[in-house]
């Protein structure tokens, strides 16, 4: 089970929110990022410090959610991801352009912000892109370690893409098992609209 050090420690992508703050505010009084993984130490401190407080009624913990969203989910390994890719399956990179730009990106897939993702892939919008014909593509997302690519793919389900699923370990576990990769500067992955490249 994650806690808040857990969470805290490893930044990424779990990290991005106190990032994204950040960028807001900025970031003053001397805070930098810590050694690489995304979050400053001393707002990593000063989290883990802090006890969390009462959960309204109702309320679900991230964690929760997330074994909640992967009971509906047939995940796959990367290595699976691969040879689905090579027989016609969409790989959807739903990271944002820094990251993409700091491990690479999976040759042959297609670039949604995760904001955008609904309003490209939903068959229904008016917004989707021109291969979304109907609800039966084979869509697997994939992120940095496989976090948020779990919670992404529930949304497509929630559409009715019923064969849409996502990517144990994400980029990195990719990477590790030593698929495919290219530098993002490379354009070998196609990106949608809303998107850009990254370098």
């Amino acid at each position: 089970m994650w806690d808040a050090t857990q969470y805290l420690r490893y930044g990424d992508e779990r990290g991005r929110p106190f990032l994204d703050l950040l960028a807001r505010v900025g970031a003053r009084g001397g805070a930098r990022r810590g050694a690489g993984r995304g979050v400053p130490r001393r707002v990593r401190r000063s989290a883990a410090r802090r006890p969390a407080p009462e959960r309204p009624a109702g309320a679900r913990s991230i964690e929760e959610i997330l074994a909640a969203v992967r009971g509906r989910l047939v995940r796959i390994t990367p290595h699976e991801a691969h040879d689905e890719q090579a027989a016609g399956a969409v790989l959807i990179d739903i990271r944002p352009a820094w990251q993409r730009a700091a491990d690479g990106e999976i040759p042959g897939s297609w670039i949604i912000e995760r904001n955008h993702l609904e309003w490209r892939l939903d068959p229904a919008s008016a917004a989707r892109l021109p291969w979304v014909t109907g609800y039966d593509h084979r869509i697997i997302v994939f992120c940095v370690e496989g976090y948020t690519s779990s919670l992404a793919a529930a949304a497509l389900l929630d559409l009715g893409l019923a064969r849409s699923t996502d990517m144990i370990g994400g980029q990195r576990a990719w990477t590790a098992e030593g698929l495919p990769t290219a530098r993002a500067t490379e354009r070998t992955a196609t990106v949608a609209m809303g998107a850009v490249h990254a370098g």
